[in-house]
């Protein structure tokens, strides 16, 4: 396919697949993952995707290896997609967050400011679309998605000049809305970035609904995996890697206990997850020379212990508007 996954040998070292057991790849993306788990052991592979584009692969895939089960649905829904599989629990899981290859390589998706097409950026190609909120959001909607999404200190700018631009005309194509934007920050000054590239990230990540379907996907892992199951997330950016980190440490119970002014209390609950380690392991030097793609990438670790589900909702630790707010265009 041309496409490399980011960090493949540490993630299938650290699902550790067993003989017998059951796996879920809740990103199938191009398959890379769920190929390398089924070498490696005699294992099954639910492979979850939002993008029918993934699974259409998926199922041409599963013709050859029985062992592939493709299911279509957001990785937050985990527990209703496992369950109609025919599965109630699973003994690992792997994340591998943020858009694909093969998306940002498709024009018509509209993911790429390097590609000019449709200004779309939806992995599941329903709902709004990413032209539906830059031609509807508020300015100062706009510039909160920008600024907490895609850490852009000059999200007010950006907000301002696209709601004056699309009182002549609407947004309908990336290259349209990444000139204005590089017009806007007077140009890439020496970057080796577009400046382009936080604003895309950011509308990309508002519209999927990127955050919310990583906490709901957290939550899942809790009652999904066995007892010695792992859950094995490669993060590309700080607000999700943040996500996963507090959310492993606290389930492990490594978030602190009291103080001189707060004592501990006595009924914490039990950790329903140990971490093998508190680092994040980081692509090599050799693996960020062979794919650029993995230069932002950590991956992190978690194993289920034998404890009850401590069925605390996850926070994004972000405020955003409604992507309610938002018509989807016909």
């Amino acid at each position: 396919m041309g496409h490399k996954p980011v960090l493949l040998d540490e993630v299938v070292s650290a699902m550790a697949p067993k003989d017998g057991e059951t796996l879920v790849d809740g990103t199938y993306g191009g398959g890379g993952y769920a190929r390398a788990l089924l070498a490696a052991a005699k294992c099954r592979v639910i492979g979850i995707d939002r993008d029918l584009d993934a699974i259409e692969r998926a199922t041409v895939a599963a013709e050859k290896e029985p062992r592939l089960v493709p299911v279509l649905g957001r990785f937050g829904e985990m527990l209703a997609l496992v369950e109609e599989a025919g599965f109630s629990q699973v003994d690992a899981i792997t994340l591998d967050l943020g858009v694909s290859s093969f998306q940002l390589d498709q024009a018509e998706r509209g993911f790429s400011f390097m590609r000019d097409g449709p200004l779309d950026m939806r992995m599941g190609r329903s709902g709004p679309s990413a032209a539906d909120v830059v031609n509807q959001m508020e300015e100062r909607d706009l510039a909160t998605i920008f600024f907490r999404l895609g850490e852009e200190k000059q999200s007010r700018r950006i907000a301002r000049a696209i709601v004056q631009r699309r009182l002549k005309a609407p947004f309908t194509t990336t290259l349209d809305l990444a000139d204005l934007i590089e017009e806007v920050l007077g140009g890439r000054r020496g970057s080796r970035t577009h400046p382009a590239t936080r604003s895309f990230q950011a509308i990309r990540m508002f519209v999927n609904d990127e955050l919310g379907e990583l906490a709901r996907a957290l939550e899942a892992s809790e009652r999904l995996l066995n007892e010695g199951g792992r859950l094995v997330i490669v993060t590309f950016h700080s607000l999700e890697d943040r996500m996963v980190k507090l959310f492993m440490r606290e389930r492990a119970g490594l978030q602190g206990g009291g103080s001189r002014h707060l004592p501990k209390k006595d009924d914490v609950a039990q950790p329903s997850f140990d971490m093998p380690s508190k680092k994040a392991i980081e692509p090599s030097e050799a693996e960020l020379e062979e794919n650029p793609r993995s230069r932002s990438s950590k991956l992190r670790v978690a194993v289920r212990t034998d404890a009850p589900p401590m069925n605390r909702p996850v926070s994004t630790g972000v405020d955003l508007p409604s992507l309610d707010l938002v018509e989807a265009s016909s």
